[in-house]
């Protein structure tokens, strides 16, 4: 059987970065445990990443542990005094090796619109060069008594396209798009 995890990455004029394989196989590793594709039911980003969290250890990731603040991952965004962090934001994984970023999105990826507050936090991160956005490949929910489907990768990709396409901007870091 083929893997429904799949993967893009950003600029697409460009080779993935040179690990981008060895994340998206930590994705592979656990596909039958969080793999959106044929479930009625996926997991919540948390549990997702709780999954994931010891095969993400091993690639040299730091990652969240919890939601009490001493558990989070944050990355500056600016420096103030003594070159304290005088702003931070918040990140669920973070390699410092390769200065990549994982977001784990699920059910409000993008009918919430979780996607654009990655993108923009990661666009002011510093030694942020890669973020890897990881979300639904299709998203389950009830509207109107029928179940259905948001595609989330899809449409992930497409906001990608739409960014990194367009002459109007440049984007300072790369984008994996992990669809799981």
């Amino acid at each position: 059987m083929s893997s429904t995890i799949r993967f893009s990455t950003f600029p697409r004029t460009e080779s993935p970065p040179s690990f981008a394989a060895q994340l998206v196989d930590a994705f592979r590793t656990k596909e039958a445990l969080i793999a959106t594709t044929g479930r009625e039911k996926g997991m919540t980003s948390n549990q997702v990443l709780s999954t994931l969290a010891a095969d993400l250890v091993a690639l040299g990731f730091v990652v969240e542990q919890g939601k009490a603040q001493a558990d989070k991952i944050k990355r500056p965004v600016f420096f103030g005094e003594n070159g304290a962090p005088a702003l931070q934001y918040e990140i669920d994984a973070f390699h410092h090796e390769w200065r990549c970023g994982l977001e784990i999105e699920a059910g409000r990826a993008w009918l919430g619109n979780a996607i654009y507050r990655d993108l923009i936090q990661a666009l002011v991160m510093v030694e942020l060069n890669v973020l890897a956005l990881a979300v639904p490949n299709g998203y389950r929910r009830k509207s109107l008594g029928r179940t259905v489907v948001s595609k989330d990768y899809e449409g992930t990709c497409a906001v990608a396209d739409a960014l990194y396409g367009h002459s109007r901007v440049r984007m300072p870091y790369h984008l994996i798009v992990i669809g799981y």
